[in-house]
């Protein structure tokens, strides 16, 4: 029978949880631990000591120039420091270890619901992000993007020549896209619904693995893909964000971006999924269900949320989104205002 509620916690991982929890609050114990995400890039646990809850996340053991908790964690810090993310309470990049405040928090779609109107907030959340002292740079936003196309070809997931229209596609953005390192601003990289909390009264953004410095449309654009989805919303968010009216070669690159950002969110889907699964069947189409159809699957249980059939689905979805957004005529608009400047 386990007394202690860090023994949970897998072998593998347990040692470096027990000296980081050991550091930060001495001999107080851990009362209560709950998973709250499990996998190959990190787990996470919220744990209650002393009365007051926490957040520990234990990094996994992959690591690439993104994935590097002695960049992510600065970056983090930073962030919170500037109230934009919880509070830092222990963070060991050599060990792989944080240990943050936990945020209570409500699904995105009840913050979406309730007021539509932090919407606002998020634009202005991350303008805010941006305004900070730059984060350390990586790898430019396009060419990262291509080299994830090139990984997802060369895993075999999909039949040759079906993802031939992306690779042009793609080839095409980065032609006429220029990339100003000049004007790279600190980034999180990847703000979807679950690294954004909503408390009831304000929002956090959390897990800065992969925040490093980058093009100030890719976090706009990230959340246009998958929270302020309806134009009218994405009106607010880039109204907010910039503090004025888009101008029309603003308007022009976050088309780009958009379908840059699809591409991505693409491919690491799939990759994701081939990390789970290995060796599996070529897709040999690109027939995907629509959102609705897809939740209505998952819903009905039909289908694990974040699984790894899941994650193939949603990478066809995504990879559909992406080829449409390439041949819609405002596409090739915007093609031309980007490559006129």
């Amino acid at each position: 029978m386990l007394s202690d509620p860090v023994d949970h916690i897998p072998e593998d991982r347990r040692e470096r949880a027990r000296s980081a929890l050991a550091a930060t609050f001495g001999r107080s114990p851990v009362t209560a631990l709950e998973p709250m995400t499990a996998g190959a890039s990190a787990s996470s646990y919220r744990i209650e000591v002393g009365g007051r809850t926490y957040l520990l996340r234990l990094e996994g053991p992959r690591r690439n120039e993104v994935r590097d908790p002695h960049r992510s964690y600065a970056c983090m810090r930073e962030a919170a420091e500037a109230g934009l993310a919880p509070a830092v309470r222990h963070a060991d990049p050599v060990a792989a270890v944080a240990i943050t405040d936990f945020v209570p928090h409500r699904p995105m779609s009840d913050f979406l619901q309730a007021s539509p109107d932090l919407v606002h907030d998020l634009g202005r959340l991350v303008a805010r992000l941006q305004a900070i002292p730059a984060f350390p740079p990586v790898i430019d936003y396009p060419t990262m993007v291509g080299r994830l196309f090139d990984n997802l070809l060369a895993a075999g997931m999909f039949a040759s020549g079906l993802l031939d229209p992306h690779r042009e596609g793609v080839e095409r953005i980065r032609e006429v896209y220029s990339w100003d390192s000049g004007a790279l601003v600190s980034s999180h990289n990847d703000l979807t619904s679950v690294n954004i909390l909503f408390d009831g009264e304000r929002l956090w953004f959390i897990d800065w693995e992969t925040a490093y410095r980058n093009d100030p449309l890719v976090d706009v654009a990230t959340l246009t893909l998958f929270i302020a989805v309806s134009p009218e919303l994405q009106e607010v968010l880039l109204r907010s964000w910039l503090g004025r009216e888009p101008d029309r070669t603003e308007r022009a690159r976050l088309v780009l971006m958009r379908s840059l950002a699809r591409l991505y969110y693409g491919c690491a889907a799939s990759l994701n999924a081939a990390h789970v699964l290995g060796t599996v069947a070529p897709e040999t189409d690109l027939d995907a269900p629509t959102v609705a159809e897809f939740m209505a699957t998952v819903e009905q249980r039909r289908l694990a949320l974040g699984g790894p059939e899941a994650q193939r689905l949603v990478s066809k979805m995504l990879l559909v989104s992406f080829l449409s957004g390439v041949t819609a005529p405002g596409f090739e608009e915007a093609l031309a205002v980007v490559r006129q400047g």
